[in-house]
């Protein structure tokens, strides 16, 4: 394939690599000195993957849509024009792959997470809440992953129907609490925690650097390239 890849940053140079161990080439990069291209600029790629800045990812989405060419997003914090964007998505028959986190680890370690939930319904003495970690140029806060976590948990029971972001580690009936921490070289640790006023129950995801994110989203350029429509990591791992 010849991908394009929006952005060029760490997660870039990243997804660069891996693509190139696939066999893959490089057939147009953007950084901040060309962050105006044109769709004509996307033409003589087969996929882009996009990892940007929530500002700009509408704006990028759309220029691939006119270039007529697939698109795995991996930026975050752009879902306000979600609906807007799988619509023009659907209406012109393009290609869109969106995820919170590529990693494999991640998308597993949120099944477990519905899974606990579903377990732990029943026992009332626990109180759910969420705590994530990130390198300090993270953007968003709380991070995209978090914020998954946090819908899979709350979809998968009935006690409490919304998150609510905090400063200091808490324990909430009324709703899901999740705190942010942003620390040098850190490339991402999730951890849900149940705890009662005897014990603690937790779960956590802790990456190891940026290579399972670059490789998730290589993998999803290869399953979207010859697709149409929307879709996501269940739809690529069968989840």
């Amino acid at each position: 394939m010849r991908i394009a890849l929006i952005g060029y940053g760490k997660m870039g140079r990243e997804i660069e690599k891996i693509a190139l161990e696939r066999g893959h080439s490089i057939s147009f990069k953007v950084t901040r000195e060309n962050a105006n291209y044109s769709p004509s600029d996307l033409t003589s790629s087969d996929i882009a993957i996009e990892f940007s800045v929530p500002e700009a990812a509408k704006r990028n989405i759309q220029k691939c849509f006119e270039a007529n060419l697939p698109v795995v997003v991996g930026t975050t914090a752009w879902y306000d024009d979600f609906d807007a964007v799988v619509e023009t998505c659907t209406s012109k028959q393009q290609s869109l792959f969106y995820a919170s986190n590529f990693s494999l680890g991640v998308n597993l370690f949120w099944k477990l997470t519905e899974t606990m939930a579903t377990l732990i319904e029943g026992h009332p003495e626990y109180s759910p809440r969420i705590n994530e970690i990130h390198h300090t140029e993270k953007l968003d806060t709380p991070s995209g992953t978090a914020i998954t976590t946090a819908e899979k948990l709350i979809g998968a029971q009935q006690k409490v129907t919304d998150w609510k972001l905090v400063k200091e580690k808490e324990m909430s009936q009324e709703y899901l609490p999740i705190t942010a921490e942003r620390l040098p070289n850190v490339p991402g640790t999730h951890t849900v925690t149940y705890e009662s006023e005897i014990d603690k129950i937790e779960l956590t995801h802790e990456a190891k650097s940026r290579k399972g994110f670059a490789l998730g989203s290589v993998l999803a350029a290869e399953f979207l390239v010859d697709q149409k429509g929307v879709f996501t990591m269940n739809d690529l791992l069968g989840l």
